[in-house]
């Protein structure tokens, strides 16, 4: 469907803002914020992106990049860099650098191949292209490792929030596809495949059972909740979902809450784990320079608010004294078209 929707965007023939009227709602601008997380995903380099403006109004303290940051799919590495140069050397995009600290991770356009995997023969030299246009140091690890993969803790006073970024990409192993064609994909019930391979699972482990901060942010490129859809979803594997949700109550991590991307649109999924004493909220926000607008609905059994068709990106807002996240998608004009409030 991404795939589609990006060549269908750019010849003009799907309308990304006008179709479905945006319902925007009243915010609280008394609200005050210890720290603001950004996030987004689905830029195509060959579109505008109006979004940049709006997200610096809201001061955040860093933007988290959820994939498909480019559309490039190719085997043409000369090609891939000229997207990559393309894209980071936007004027819109250069001014927001100056102003939000970025990180992330990739998606399958800007990794290469439409629901790419572990199969892309390419996947090493455009890791070096996506952790250049990130500005990843030469010594940083994953210029040595396989996968993107990646945290970062930030700190604020006597409080911390932590943000894994997670590489769906570069390990995940073949999906299952739908014998009868009604759907792209369906959920592997064999336990077979893995999402994000030994070493990452390790990995990831670790971080959470190690974090003693207040808050520990998951990004995965794509959604870990919503899995009735049929395109690509950890719920395609529901052995990995499962694993992933083992993984989250056993650590005893605070404030865990999964960020995801993809699917261009936004909502906001959330499932009760009976070992933690909170639920765990799966935000999508998708896409910024193209969207699903003409969605005229899809199941989705965890979802806990309305549907944005339109361009969006998402934000998080954390008050550390009351223990409390506020979950924002908001699109053009700053308009505000979701949000909801936790307490952890």
């Amino acid at each position: 469907m991404r795939f589609l929707l990006y060549f269908v965007c750019i010849i003009g023939l799907l309308s990304c803002q006008t179709q479905i009227p945006a319902k925007t709602i009243k915010s609280n601008q008394e609200q005050t914020s210890d720290f603001v997380l950004s996030f987004g995903s689905c830029n195509n380099q060959t579109l505008t992106n109006k979004l940049w403006k709006e997200i610096v109004k809201n001061n955040p303290d860093v933007w988290v990049w959820g994939g498909d940051v480019i559309y490039s799919d190719t085997h043409n590495m000369a090609f891939m860099k000229q997207n990559y140069d393309k894209q980071k050397n936007d004027t819109a995009y250069q001014n927001f650098l100056k102003k939000v600290p970025v990180i992330g991770t990739w998606d399958d356009h800007d990794y290469g191949v439409n629901d790419g995997g572990v199969e892309y023969p390419e996947k090493d030299r455009v890791k070096e292209l996506f952790l250049d246009f990130i500005e990843a140091p030469a010594n940083d690890p994953r210029r040595s490792r396989g996968g993107v993969y990646y945290s970062k803790t930030y700190t604020v006073k006597d409080n911390s929030i932590k943000v894994i970024v997670l590489d769906t990409r570069y390990f995940r192993t073949k999906l299952t596809k739908d014998p009868s064609g009604v759907k792209r994909y369906i959920p592997n019930n064999y336990g077979e495949g893995t999402m994000l391979g030994t070493a990452q699972w390790q990995w990831l482990k670790q971080e959470l059972d190690s974090s003693k901060a207040n808050f520990n942010i998951i990004e995965s490129s794509i959604q870990v909740l919503s899995y009735e859809h049929g395109f690509e979803t950890w719920g395609n594997m529901p052995h990995e979902v499962a694993k992933l949700e083992k993984t989250i109550a056993d650590s005893k991590a605070k404030g865990v809450i999964i960020l995801s991307g993809d699917r261009h649109i936004a909502e906001i999924s959330q499932i009760q784990i009976p070992s933690m004493n909170y639920p765990l909220i799966d935000i999508t926000s998708s896409g910024l320079t193209h969207s699903y607008s003409s969605y005229s609905g899809e199941t989705n059994k965890y979802r806990i608010s309305e549907v944005v068709a339109q361009k969006n990106f998402g934000l998080i807002k954390f008050d550390f004294k009351n223990h409390k996240a506020t979950f924002e998608i908001r699109g053009l004009n700053n308009n505000l078209y979701l949000t909801h409030t936790q307490q952890y």
